[in-house]
């Protein structure tokens, strides 16, 4: 499957609401391709708010929405796919059962090529591959760096999306890859210019 060239993961902590679609909005402007929305510590209830927000401004890009580990949020505001953890791998099969929606995608959290093959064997449409570099959101987790990224990548039986510390500074480095990240677009200060950058590096 062709992945978008550019991934925004949410992260809405310490961020006023009206911020953040601002943000979104911005970025989408600028070429991001998927939003993932990842946002642990919102109720179910705001959840689904700020989802079907979301998915009212995706849909304005033709862009793609994906909702982390719930579900029944992806389904209720027809999300294009669910991205679930590495300890979550095996839960796919029912997982995509319970949705029968058959074009919503299901994707994973890897980390090193064992668990890019077991998201293979139980259905995975693709995977992100992380930390790249050194990364704030995971700062006790070792980076796999370049060489090891791309060794475990071509390797892998799953289409690959990128992650970890990756900015305009380093995004050269991973040409050939679809990539995300977080904060080099939600603390830019200008996310539109920053989603062009990082597209054109």
């Amino acid at each position: 499957m062709k992945l978008p060239e550019l991934t925004l993961i949410t992260h809405s902590e310490n961020k006023p609401s009206s911020d953040l679609f601002n943000i979104f909005d911005a970025a989408l402007a600028g070429g991001v391709g998927q939003i993932i929305i990842r946002e642990k510590a919102m109720d179910s209830a705001r959840l689904l708010a700020f989802a079907s927000r979301l998915r009212d401004i995706t849909n304005q890009y033709q862009a793609k929405l994906i909702i982390h580990s719930q579900a029944d949020i992806a389904k209720a505001v027809n999300a294009d796919g669910v991205h679930l953890a590495s300890s979550d791998i095996a839960e796919i099969p029912s997982m995509r059962a319970w949705l029968d929606m058959p074009n919503m995608t299901l994707s994973t959290s890897c980390h090193d090529l064992e668990e890019l093959q077991q998201s293979h064997q139980f259905g995975a449409d693709f995977a992100m591959l992380s930390p790249v570099f050194p990364t704030q959101s995971h700062p006790d987790a070792p980076a796999l760096g370049m060489d090891t990224f791309k060794k475990i990548a071509t390797a892998s039986p799953l289409p690959i999306i990128a992650l970890g510390g990756i900015d305009a500074n380093n995004r050269s480095q991973l040409k050939g890859f679809s990539v995300a990240t977080i904060r080099a677009i939600l603390d830019a200060q200008d996310p539109k210019q920053a989603s062009q950058t990082l597209l054109s590096a």
